[in-house]
């Protein structure tokens, strides 16, 4: 064993002598191969290189030499005997102290070093300049497989779950005040169902986003989606106003993440000169989705006689079967769905190429069917796919419990979610992502802050109103007198009703003060904003009314009787046409997007999409500002159209602006957070609006011009995408 390594080291000794004496002539090869091995070559090109070499070289790792012999020199005692598989140069230059390990674990100068061998940055650098190059590819490969059949049915599919989001907005101002009074909602808490929708909507936005660029947009969409419709319709069964919360809040929490899967769906499949008009298109199933949600709120729900009931126990009114209907596009969106194929670009993303090819060998099939052209062959062998960079994860498979495992898959998906959303803060996407923020912030805060909540405007208008004309009875002696006919808007004082009867009547917004029951009969009646305020009532009965106690403010009742007193809210007016009214004008508010989204589809490629979002938000602006002199609700409506409309284009751009600078790897996630601070800022513009709406119009009015305008400056400052390829 001794005599073997001198002889080893022997060899080693003639290796150096040899360097020593060609290093001159050498040198220039040796930094030619390093220069190859460090700029990453392929195999093929170490080959060529290798063929260009007449003799054998010695690779010396840690600043030793490698040496060239010539033909004369094949009979040196450095190289005599040396054979192929021996590795004693190689093991004991690399300094591998394992003598038995194999070729396989081993770097060889000229050689593409291994992933297992590099850092991540240099994995990352990698992955970047693969996607770069899949980009300029992907994007001629759409153009291949053109625009027609595939997209278009798409488009209608996608459009029913973005038709289901609009919905889902503009219904929880619609059911609002027949909840209230069905569930007997209080003030204080009425405004907690508008908060809780969009509390879930924000969360919502920013998981399933985040999902979508883990698990696919499909999958992702199909489940946040089912989430929607399966509580939205739970929602109109329920009795209790606590259920019904925890109801809204998970349906949307699904439909949350309509809008960021949604968009970023549909992008991937189209080609850089159709991306901005049919994004802008698409954008209008959200007008639709509010007005189907404005006329059917006027078709169903004034009609009260569509309800029955199960006793006091179970009531179910015309607004449950408003919040059925709408249930119905989020359904539609589901089962058309089901027949749709993932994103292309979102598997070339995961490494999926056979999948990929084969969805986007079915796109130019389809469109070339539609086209005539059936035997027009896709010509694309081969697609790149980025370098996938492995995460490792640890689950107790053998030790650990199924709930365990589950909750380590969960917790390991959610923390997925969250690194890649940090990574929106990242150059080079970071300065964007500030600005999109303060973009989206502006526009929601100003959008949602006057149209949420602007039923409460013209409700608020039309109290004034009614209010003005109230009618005033004082000191009214009424005896032995039958009332069987509608109180209505009245207000009676320091009156005496001597052994009246009250028998199928009608009490609304009516107010006693002061007054006097004494031997009456009330019998049949149904009321509505009724009270009795410091009233005195002898020897009074009571049959089948809804005058419980806390109508009765202050009040003395002295040796009464009460029998069958229905309990709980009643909604029986078939007369209130107030309704109607609030309906139609979010009808018009809604219908009068339809322009906007027109001329901003038409343009939006030809104009670009920073001149038109900040145009329009400027623009809109300026036309919130001058509600501040509205004086009459036509004024407040055909002004509140006018900014519909403006605004339209606004959001119309953004959607496309935000799909357009993030890449494939946080499309999703990005526009998922940024809907969620859009959420966000409508829950603060409802909360700061809704304080100030009974006080002032001038503060609210002018705080939603002043945010408008200087988001649409801050949003001239994007880069534009017009001319980019999808990253």
């Amino acid at each position: 064993m001794e005599e073997t390594y001198k002889d080893r080291t022997s060899l080693v000794k003639g290796a150096k002598d040899i360097a020593k004496e060609v290093k001159r002539q050498a040198v220039k090869k040796v930094n030619k191969a390093v220069d190859k091995a460090q700029d990453g070559y392929t195999q093929r090109s170490y080959n060529r290189f290798q063929d260009e070499e007449d003799d054998d070289d010695y690779y010396v790792q840690g600043g030793n030499y490698g040496v060239e012999a010539n033909d004369d020199e094949g009979s040196s005692e450095a190289t005599e005997g040396h054979d192929e598989d021996d590795e004693i140069y190689e093991g004991e230059y690399q300094g591998i102290p394992n003598m038995g390990q194999g070729k396989d674990g081993m770097v060889a100068l000229g050689q593409p070093m291994r992933d297992e061998y590099k850092d991540r940055h240099e994995l990352e650098t990698e992955r970047k300049a693969d996607e770069e190059e899949l980009a300029q590819q992907y994007e001629l490969i759409i153009q291949e497989c053109g625009h027609g059949r595939f997209q278009w049915a798409l488009f209608f599919v996608l459009g029913m779950a973005l038709m289901a989001d609009g919905v889902e907005v503009f219904v929880v101002g619609f059911v609002l005040p027949s909840a209230e009074t069905d569930m007997c909602i209080p003030n204080s808490g009425s405004g907690w169902l508008g908060d809780i929708v969009y509390l879930g909507m924000m969360v919502g936005a920013f998981f399933w986003g985040g999902l979508a660029d883990k698990v696919g947009r499909r999958q992702s969409l199909l489940i946040c989606m089912s989430v929607n419709g399966f509580f939205a319709f739970l929602s109109s069964f329920v009795q209790g106003y606590g259920f019904f919360l925890f109801c809204r809040l998970f349906s949307g929490f699904g439909i949350g993440g309509a809008v960021p899967t949604v968009f970023s769906y549909f992008s991937e499949v189209l080609a850089r000169e159709k991306r901005g008009e049919h994004l802008s298109w698409l954008c209008m199933f959200w007008m639709i989705g509010g007005i189907y949600a404005s006329a059917m709120a006027w078709a169903i729900i004034p009609h009260y006689g569509w309800s029955f009931s199960m006793g006091s126990a179970y009531q179910f009114h015309s607004w449950r079967v408003f919040v059925i209907v709408c249930a119905l596009p989020c359904v539609s969106s589901v089962v058309a769905l089901t027949f749709m194929p993932e994103s292309p670009r979102f598997l070339l993303e995961v490494g999926k190429h056979d999948e990929a090819w084969m969805i986007l060998k079915q796109i130019h099939d389809t469109n070339m069917r539609a086209r005539g052209q059936p035997e027009k062959v896709f010509t694309v062998n081969r697609i790149k796919t980025p370098k996938q960079i492995d995460e490792l994860i640890e689950i107790e498979s053998d030790t650990g419990t199924w709930y365990r495992r589950c909750f380590v898959r969960i917790r390991t998906e959610l923390y997925g979610i969250w690194l890649t959303f940090m990574r929106c803060f990242n150059y080079p996407v970071k300065d964007n992502t500030i600005k999109l923020t303060a973009v989206w912030f502006t526009l929601s805060f100003g959008y949602y802050g006057l149209s949420v909540w602007f039923p409460d405007v013209i409700k608020h208008l039309q109290s004034d109103e009614y209010a003005s004309r109230v009618k005033h009875f004082r000191n009214e002696e009424v005896s032995h007198f039958v009332f069987n006919f509608t109180l209505e808007n009245q207000i009676h004082s320091n009156g005496e009703y001597i052994n009246d009867r009250f028998i199928t009547m009608k009490f609304k917004s009516v107010t006693f003060e002061d007054s006097l029951f004494k031997n009456c009969v009330f019998e049949d009646i149904t009321s509505l904003n009724t009270y009795f305020r410091n009233c005195t009532f002898v020897n009074t009965t009571f049959y089948n009314t809804d005058l419980e106690q806390y109508k009765f403010v202050d009040s003395e009742l002295i040796n009464c009787t009460f029998f069958h007193i229905r309990t709980g809210c009643q909604i029986s007016f078939d007369d209130d046409y107030s309704a109607y009214w609030i309906y139609f004008v979010n009808f018009l508010g809604t219908l009068a997007v339809l322009p906007g989204n027109i001329v901003s589809a038409l343009l939006m490629d030809r104009i670009g999409r920073l001149t038109m979002l900040g145009g329009s938000m400027v623009l809109s602006g300026i036309s919130c500002f001058f509600l501040w002199f509205g004086t009459s609700e036509s004024m407040m409506i055909g002004m509140l159209c006018l900014y519909n409309g403006l605004t339209i284009s606004a959001w119309n751009s953004l959607d496309v602006i935000t799909v357009e600078l993030y890449p494939t790897d946080r499309r999703a996630t990005g526009f998922g957070f940024l809907n969620a601070l859009c959420k966000a800022a409508a829950v603060l513009g409802n909360l700061i609006f809704g304080s100030l709406v009974g006080i002032t119009k001038a503060i609210p009015i002018l705080l939603a011009s002043t945010v408008l305008v200087c988001g649409g400056l801050v949003g001239l400052r994007l880069p534009d995408t017009r001319t980019q390829v999808l990253m």
